[in-house]
């Protein structure tokens, strides 16, 4: 059974129609990156995926369900969102901040138990920041914070991830950092998580199962090393859907971007990467 399907969709702003028929499934354990050139539809589609744009045609459905019938708090047990842009106005500390994570899980004016605080030491633990508790998140660096922010969807315990440019506004090593991480909870692997589950069986374990991801990345490179499966949108449509290897080609880059690149073989993963072509080399 699919985990996401998005039927027909078509949507826009002003009556202005930016996305137009879009159609894809997502399985459980996938980790799909969704990319395109400026203007392409990349962010309409995430509003539309995280509630925020309502379609004008087309639904997206989640285990079979419309996600608008669906209502918030029961679809944030099993969805979490990281935009872009989330303004830190407010100084909770790290602790306090992951902890709101598990909102979804209480009922109206129910305290937080326990268990709720056992899972937020278990997500800091994973995330490798527990270093980090005891900070104002209003002080820490980008990567610091985008761990946090990672940290806060996990304490939710979701099956699906949806992230918008989870290394945007960060150097090359903390974004190495991050998508590391983020292959970590798409398909993990014996190591620091999963003994902190074994060593205390009351915590629920859903979040150290592989997490389904979808992000939204400009960085085809990272795109291309870390995703299992890409979409790539041109003027509010799928131009190409398939591995890294079937959607980055020169071909379709050069057509969707307008730039000339080459495209080589990652000699240590083997995965696609591209390098740019400045237009005064073109005709030479």
């Amino acid at each position: 059974m699919s985990l996401l399907k998005i039927q027909n969709l078509t949507a826009g702003y002003a009556g202005k129609p930016v996305i137009q028929d879009i159609s894809f499934t997502i399985i459980p354990g996938e980790l799909v990156g969704i990319i395109g050139p400026n203007g392409a539809g990349k962010t309409t589609l995430f509003r539309l995926l995280t509630r925020l744009l309502k379609p004008w045609a087309g639904e997206v459905r989640y285990r079979g369900r419309n996600v608008l019938d669906i209502p918030s708090q029961e679809l944030a047990r099993y969805v979490a969102v990281l935009p872009q842009n989330l303004p830190m106005v407010f100084p909770f500390t790290v602790t306090d901040f992951i902890l709101m994570g598990r909102l979804p899980h209480l009922k109206r004016w129910q305290s937080f138990r326990e268990h709720d605080l056992e899972i937020t030491q278990a997500v800091m633990k994973m995330t490798e920041i527990k270093d980090l508790e005891a900070r104002y998140i209003t002080e820490l660096s980008g990567g610091e914070l985008q761990r946090v922010l990672l940290a806060q969807a996990l304490a939710q315990e979701p099956e699906l991830l949806l992230l918008d440019e989870p290394t945007s506004h960060l150097d090359i090593g903390h974004q190495v950092e991050i998508m590391d991480l983020i292959k970590r909870l798409n398909k993990p692997v014996a190591s620091t998580e999963q003994r902190v589950a074994r060593n205390n069986p009351s915590l629920l374990t859903t979040h150290y199962s592989p997490l389904t991801i979808i992000m939204v990345l400009h960085d085809l490179n990272l795109a291309g090393e870390y995703c299992d499966r890409m979409i790539l949108l041109s003027e509010g449509k799928i131009h190409s859907m398939g591995s890294p290897k079937e959607v980055l080609t020169y071909q379709n880059i050069e057509k969707v971007y307008k730039t000339v690149v080459v495209v080589k073989e990652n000699p240590i993963t083997g995965k696609p990467y591209i390098i740019l072509v400045p237009k005064e080399k073109w005709k030479k």
